[in-house]
């Protein structure tokens, strides 16, 4: 869009003038100096009347840059049609190199049309409708994580020996603290836990036992060491953080002290926590990955358009959690476990082996009635984060879909089918790859002009 008058006053844009277009959202933002180009320029002699007399020198203009973006048009085009007119986002990952392979938003809007001239009632038709269309949900939607945070948890409880792998804890359908019942998702219960099961079942009783007995510190210590309410650093601006609560949070926010019932809540992803789907798929990578976490990225190579010469940026790997590998091997059996016979069978593939963990985060804190009474924009949000195949992944997958229920019957079947079109698109093909060999994959070229959210 043009560049305004605001803009003009910094630093960046000292070199534009009113009317030039620059990159005002996503990843043209954000590389906005590789793309713009510069401007040409001619310096005249002219008379007092101001005809051009002489051509005193001339500048031409200069291309803007190339981008290559990681993302696969495929995957993004059927990531945007499974949401259809649901409000939610959807993040592929490789979790390997942190390539974004698809990510979507809903509701969202047409670049091109903000890219022109509005009035003012246009523009406030967009900016006040009631979907939020400019949020990117996938980088800015900040929501409860329900179940998927069991993911953390779990590792919090194994690595803290709260829990040994064989350590079982009953459910009866509830957790009785205090003068308050918490009710397990479960009415019945599901009887004698251990922590594999836990996951399996998506037990809630388990993680409220665990996680009053670690304390709501411990739990945050092991959320932001998963990465939680800190930015992945994806090449997008405006990413938001997240709440990972904490005794010293609740008195530097609220000014209050920290109530050991909230930690039953934030147990299981519910109270004060609160994540965005990018956070969860690169946690969720970061677990297929062995514990190696790697920065989400969307952009592969520039290329100078002057030149023909391709830049490759590199994946950027992070350190290794400070994490037992045989607590990430419990986890990572649960989470396929939880595909096989837990709370995602619906999300069982014949194609492929695929891992995960549902979630149910509730929009109110208070249920109102059985959830088909309940309006829709009251109803609670679906998670569910994977990776796929569980023996060697490739790509992790995190879906949110706002105010449709149970992660596992409107989350997990998305994810299922965005993994099986990547393993039908990218058959696996073992890959030993030098940098500049003949051999080397041909990047896809993509102008970021051509990719619409």
């Amino acid at each position: 869009g043009e560049v305004s008058a605001d803009q003009l006053e910094q630093a960046d844009y000292t070199d534009l003038h009113q009317g030039s277009i620059v990159g005002q959202y996503g990843v043209e933002n954000t590389y906005d100096r590789f793309l713009r180009g510069r401007a040409g320029q001619k310096l005249i002699e002219a008379d007092a009347l101001g005809h051009e007399k002489r051509t005193v020198s001339v500048e031409k203009p200069r291309a803007g840059d190339d981008l290559y973006l990681t993302i696969d048009l495929r995957l993004q085009k059927l990531a945007e049609e499974l949401l259809g007119d649901e409000a939610g986002a959807i993040v592929a990952l490789d979790p390997k190199t942190g390539e974004v392979l698809a990510l979507a938003s809903r509701p969202a809007f047409d670049p091109n049309v903000l890219s022109r001239e509005l009035t003012a009632k246009q523009w406030e038709e967009v900016v006040q409708h009631e979907g939020r269309p400019l949020t990117n949900r996938a980088t800015q939607g900040q929501y409860p994580p329900g179940s998927t945070f069991k993911i953390a948890m779990a590792a919090a409880a194994l690595e803290t020996k709260t829990v040994e792998p064989s350590t079982q804890i009953r459910c009866a359908g509830g957790y009785q603290f205090g003068r308050r019942f918490y009710r397990d998702w479960k009415a019945g219960g599901h009887g004698l836990m251990n922590v594999t099961e836990a996951l399996v079942q998506s037990c809630d009783v388990f993680f409220y036992t665990a996680g009053q007995r670690m304390g709501i510190d411990t739990i945050a210590s092991y959320a932001k060491l998963f990465g939680l309410g800190s930015p992945t650093g994806i090449e997008l601006p405006s990413e938001r953080l997240g709440i990972v609560p904490s005794t010293d949070w609740k008195q530097k926010v609220r000014s209050e002290q920290w109530l050991p019932g909230e930690t039953i809540s934030a147990s299981i992803g519910q109270g004060y926590v609160t994540v965005t789907p990018i956070q969860m798929a690169s946690l969720t990578a970061t677990v297929a990955n062995n514990g190696v976490p790697v920065r989400p990225r969307l952009v592969k190579a520039v290329m100078d358009r002057a030149t023909g010469r391709v830049l490759e940026l590199p994946s950027v790997p992070l350190s290794r959690l400070s994490i037992r590998p045989e607590t990430l091997a419990i986890i990572r059996n649960a989470l396929a476990g939880v595909v096989t016979e837990g709370t995602a069978r619906s999300a069982k593939s014949s194609l492929v082996t695929i891992a995960g963990k549902t979630g149910t985060a509730q929009a109110l804190s208070l249920r109102l009635g059985p959830e088909k009474n309940i309006p829709k924009k009251f109803r609670d949000h679906a998670w569910f984060v994977s990776y796929a195949p569980v023996e060697s992944p490739r790509i992790a997958v995190t879906i949110l879909v706002e105010h449709m229920g149970h992660g596992g019957s409107a989350a997990a079947p998305l994810a299922k089918q965005m993994i099986e079109a990547f393993v039908k698109l990218t058959p696996y093909e073992p890959r030993v790859v030098q940098s500049g060999s003949e051999t080397e994959p041909m990047l896809t070229a993509l102008r970021t002009q051509d990719i619409h959210d």
